[in-house]
């Protein structure tokens, strides 16, 4: 693929409730273009693995021009589409946050995940300042003829138990997501949701595709296919496990 748009349209596309994308999470240009030569039709970062790769915690606090740099050397590794986990936008003002991704979008990708969590705190913005937000987010998205592609994240569920998960919830989400698309949202996505009725009830009920991501406790890839699901990523889960396996491995070895 030669450009950012067609990339961004190639991603686009990927987006098939019942037949979802996978996109297994990496964090830097060597885990991408590992991933690339696993079969992947695309590739994404992940904010938290990002973060602990380079020696910093989740939560926007590895430093903006850290995250940019290396996404670009991402985007410059692989000849796939790469989407970006943006986290909050690194500022709470709708000019900041236009400013972030203007700054994201120069390197290359073709969009980005915008959640509505405050970062640092355990509260969301209301609907009305993250669609703020969002619009703002979206006109900094269309550059060059480039319709970045924007995954709205909410973490109504990934603050709660999973066994906390109710009605009430879910209809906040449908209501955030639907508010979401009118300000210019490609898709919804709801980390931390496992529920098989909820996730179908907010596959069915909205029009964005529904991303969900494959913690150990959400069904399998075939049953969120079958659920209506339109994108499955894998958060840190990669990352950890990599992690695991090199600490293993290094205690095996040292004397």
């Amino acid at each position: 693929m030669s450009n950012q748009k067609e990339k961004a349209n190639s991603f686009r596309s990927l987006h098939n409730p019942g037949n979802p994308v996978v996109l297994y999470n990496i964090w830097d240009a060597g885990s991408a273009k590992a991933v690339a030569d696993g079969g992947a039709k695309a590739i994404a970062t992940g904010s938290a693995p990002v973060a602990m790769a380079q020696g910093y915690a989740d939560g926007e606090l590895i430093p903006l021009e850290h995250a940019l740099q290396n996404i670009q050397r991402i985007v410059s590794a692989v000849d796939l589409p790469v989407t970006m986990d943006l986290e909050g936008g690194y500022g709470t003002d709708p000019t900041t946050v236009a400013s972030t991704v203007s700054q994201a979008m120069a390197t290359g990708i073709v969009g980005f995940n915008f959640e509505d969590q405050v970062v640092g705190s355990n509260e969301l913005y209301s609907i009305e300042d993250q669609s703020q937000r969002l619009a703002s987010a979206r006109e900094a998205a269309n550059v060059n003829g480039t319709h970045g592609f924007i995954n709205a994240r909410t973490d109504i569920f990934l603050k709660a138990k999973p066994d906390t998960h109710n009605e009430s919830m879910l209809t906040e989400a449908i209501e955030r997501a639907k508010a979401y698309e009118q300000v210019g949202a490609d898709c919804f996505f709801a980390p931390g949701l496992a529920d098989e009725k909820f996730i179908e009830s907010l596959c069915t009920q909205i029009d964005l595709p529904v991303n969900i991501i494959a913690l150990p406790h959400v069904p399998p890839a075939e049953k969120l296919a079958e659920l209506g699901v339109a994108r499955i990523s894998y958060g840190p889960v990669p990352y950890r496990q990599m992690i695991k396996w090199l600490e293993n491995a290094a205690s095996g070895a040292l004397l």
